[in-house]
């Protein structure tokens, strides 16, 4: 960055101390990833200055030739990877690609079923505060009080109540495996749409370690990053749409998802994300992509066991996906001390409420983490083990410093057996 630091040193020394930051902690948060060296050199190129509104072959401004290969390059990767009939590669992320799904198919006032915030769900799948629960009239869904896993019935006699024209399946603390055929004959029964989040865990799906939504669903939304392990994005997959919807909810479906992007929602879109979704698309369709895949969930079950043998509470007894949410108020502390504590020695997670917390969203009973950006690096079960019972004991004590240094370096030591860039 010998030009950065020349034209603008205050940035460039705060970008070095981020990257410092990167390679000396642990990054445990399971929405975090560490893209390639490609991928990041795509983001950073000329592709930057183009203004492209528009489709390939159908834009408002002159000169996108390359441009137009460059979407095109990214959309059929993105067919043929994930199995779908049409993809808008165009989203700037996920809360406007959720945003742009609604404006497609919903009118304002329309119901939606999503599930609720406080038990997993994001912000755009109907939180009030939220443009989501703001322009649509909002219904959640929950889990189970005793088993905190997603209860099916309760979700379908939820549904039949409210009748919802949109039902939205996906979560972003949910350590379970979604059922997409069970949200399908939901949907079918009350003759809504069927709505895929897959933000979280659409590198699982291409890795096959958890079920692909594509044969039950109406459309699909992931970002680009998180297991995807691509630059922060968007992207909008259209399945080939059965007989299962109305003919007039089929017909133009892709070209309804388009025109909400464009002029709906978006002008120009980033082409040098676009070019750097489409090398991570790539990445994704390697060998190593199923294996980095894999090793994630091995790496959040091992991880889950060490830290229940090592006495914390996990949400629904442990995970099926990258990522795990235990109860830390056992131990006197409340998630959001507990975020800061386990920072301070080098470990990155984040408080997040846990089902039927009692306490407040923004500090909460609870802890989320995952494994997607320490597999990256290279970390295996071993390292799980370790950092499970390093993570408990620095929770245990909070105040003794002997604990705290001790798990400073052990930090340090797996860091630098798994060096990052």
């Amino acid at each position: 960055m010998s030009t950065l630091q020349q034209t603008d040193p205050a940035i460039a020394e705060l970008i070095q101390q981020e990257l410092a930051r990167q390679r000396e902690g642990l990054e445990m948060i399971p929405s975090e990833n560490f893209t390639s060296q490609a991928v990041m050199e795509a983001m950073g190129s000329v592709l930057t200055n183009k203004y492209s509104e528009g489709y390939p072959g159908r834009r408002y401004y002159g000169g996108n030739q390359v441009i137009d290969q460059v979407e095109e390059l990214a959309r059929e990767r993105a067919k043929k990877l994930f199995g779908v009939e049409h993809v808008n590669v165009q989203p700037y992320s996920g809360s406007p690609a959720n945003l742009a799904i609604y404006f497609a198919l919903l009118e304002p006032g329309d119901t939606i079923l999503g599930m609720d915030l406080a038990q997993g769900g994001h912000l755009t799948h109907g939180y009030k505060l939220n443009v989501s629960g703001k322009f649509f009239h909002s219904a959640g869904y929950g889990v189970h009080p005793e088993t905190h896993r997603l209860d099916y019935d309760a979700i379908r006699a939820k549904a039949v109540e409210v009748k919802p024209k949109l039902i939205m399946c996906g979560a972003t603390a949910y350590p379970r495996i979604i059922d997409f055929a069970a949200f399908r004959k939901i949907a079918d029964e009350v003759g809504a749409y069927l709505v895929a989040d897959i933000s979280h865990i659409s590198g699982l799906v291409v890795a096959g370690v958890h079920p692909s939504p594509v044969p039950y669903t109406d459309v699909v939304m992931t970002t680009t990053h998180k297991t995807l392990r691509g630059p922060r994005g968007a992207m909008i997959l259209v399945p080939k749409v059965a007989d299962r919807l109305r003919p007039e909810a089929k017909k133009n479906l892709a070209q309804k998802i388009d025109s909400a992007i464009i002029p709906g929602l978006q002008g120009g879109p980033h082409n040098h994300q676009t070019a750097a979704i489409a090398v991570a698309l790539l990445e994704a369709s390697q060998p190593s992509f199923m294996e980095y895949g894999k090793q994630i969930v091995k790496n959040a079950q091992v991880l889950a066991e060490a830290l229940t043998s090592a006495g914390l509470r996990l949400i629904t007894g442990g995970t099926d996906n990258h990522l795990i949410l235990a109860d830390v108020s056992p131990y006197n502390i409340t998630g959001k001390e507990a975020e800061r504590l386990l920072d301070t020695v080098g470990i990155t997670l984040n408080a997040n409420l846990i089902p039927y917390d009692t306490r407040k969203p923004l500090d909460p009973s609870g802890i989320r983490l995952g494994t997607p950006a320490l597999t990256t690096r290279g970390f295996t079960e071993a390292d799980m083990k370790i950092i499970g019972e390093v993570m408990v004991n620095v929770l245990k004590h909070p105040g003794d410093t002997a604990v705290l240094d001790a798990a400073r370096v052990q930090v340090k030591s797996l860091t630098q057996a798994h060096p990052l860039y």
